[in-house]
């Protein structure tokens, strides 16, 4: 009998590392990260969570302690891996024993409810840390010669609240491929603009905050519309903020251009996927 209870004892710690870990919004959302897309970095997990390297690194610590996540060295990288074994041990205990086929009927009813609720469409968040003072991130945010340098278009506005602010072709031809509305400006602190217009508007905020002796800066995208999108400005936004990163911090911009690596890696992948 003593033995049998060692062993219940063994199994309810198990299970409440994994309820403990399960408990925090933050690393629920971490394993629908690694559910969507296995084998990532801490600083893609950082980056998509708008969260500091620490933080994240003691909420993957307890979710590996639970055994809800693997990690594998893949050179200087470690990449973490969802482990959904002990989610099916918690199914297998305490779900399987009830009436499964009604259960998911109405899980199936709550998720198309819900569905039909949320409208709002996806946000793309993406941080880095500049060496920089926060004064100089909103110059470089806002001076249509620096935009120019960096991120391959000038953006022209007087950047007040209510103002058209254009994303302008560099070659001369005054062709804007991008205008919206500043909505809020607040330097060096924030800067929310509509990046188009209409109802097909998203909504971009750039956040400058001091941090110690460097800047943090984030930019949330709001009200993307589809995948294609979200895609795009997850290439798009580290690419632009590299080459801002560099410029301040050494006065060049990077030897080539982050998007056109981007783009030239994308059609490599679709001509090796054509010849499969």
């Amino acid at each position: 009998m003593q033995a049998f209870a060692c062993m219940m004892d063994a199994v309810a710690d198990d299970l409440s590392l994994v309820f403990r870990a399960l408990a925090d919004p933050t690393r629920r959302q971490l394993l629908d990260m690694l559910r969507e897309r296995n084998g990532r970095t801490l600083g893609d997990l950082c980056g998509a969570l708008a969260m500091a390297r620490q933080s994240a690194s003691q909420h993957l610590g307890v979710l590996e302690a639970a055994n809800l996540i693997s990690t594998v060295r893949h050179g200087r990288e470690k990449l973490h891996y969802l482990n959904p074994v002990p989610l099916q041990e918690i199914s297998e205990r305490w779900i399987a024993t009830f009436e499964v086929p009604r259960l998911r009927a109405l899980g199936a009813v709550r998720r198309a409810a819900e569905e039909q609720l949320v409208t709002t469409p996806p946000t793309y968040v993406y941080v880095t840390y500049v060496r920089a003072t926060p004064e100089q991130v909103w110059h470089a945010l806002t001076d249509a010669d620096l935009t120019g340098r960096y991120w391959g278009h000038r953006n022209e506005s007087d950047w007040q609240p209510g103002s058209t602010w254009r994303h302008v072709r560099t070659d001369g031809s005054g062709i804007a491929d991008v205008t919206g509305t500043v909505l809020e400006s607040v330097p060096p602190e924030r800067l929310v603009i509509t990046f188009g217009e209409g109802a097909e508007a998203s909504r971009v905020t750039f956040t400058v905050e001091p941090y110690q002796d460097i800047v943090r800066l984030t930019v949330r995208h709001e009200d993307v519309r589809t995948e294609a999108d979200t895609e795009a400005l997850a290439a798009g936004w580290p690419a632009v903020f590299a080459n801002l990163k560099s410029l301040l911090e050494t006065g060049e911009v990077l030897p080539q251009a982050p998007w056109e690596m981007h783009a030239e890696l994308r059609a490599q992948q679709m001509a090796a996927d054509d010849g499969r």
